[in-house]
């Protein structure tokens, strides 16, 4: 719905790494997929019609990402990463049912699932 102030329409989330082309291995893992489109030295995977993850090498800033994904099938998610040696922490149950757990990839960035009941 635009308003005279503008109207924000896609988001990109950047996870910088200290080596893309080892990251990209484990973030193929991580989504059960290679990236989506490559430009540049990006890669990007698509997680909805407006969002996108995109993960490109910025030495300096690697390993402070903070990103929550709204996930379906987190069991399948988590056996996948374990089958590629990526481990995870704990998943914990929160009151109102939501599953969620962190994945910490090389670098050192959080990336949280969340699966709602």
């Amino acid at each position: 719905m635009p308003t005279s102030a503008g109207t924000m329409t896609h988001l990109y989330s950047v996870v910088p790494v200290s080596d893309r082309a080892a990251a990209l291995g484990w973030f193929a893992a991580f989504f059960g997929r290679p990236a989506d489109e490559v430009v540049g030295g990006e890669a990007l995977w698509r997680v909805s019609d407006t969002a996108w993850v995109v993960v490109d090498e910025h030495p300096e800033r690697a390993g402070n990402a903070l990103l929550t994904l709204g996930v379906a099938g987190l069991d399948a998610i988590l056996a996948r990463l374990v089958a590629h040696g990526a481990g995870h922490e704990p998943v914990e149950t929160y009151g109102n049912g939501v599953r969620h757990v962190v994945v910490v990839d090389p670098d050192g960035n959080r990336l949280s699932l969340a699966e709602a009941p």
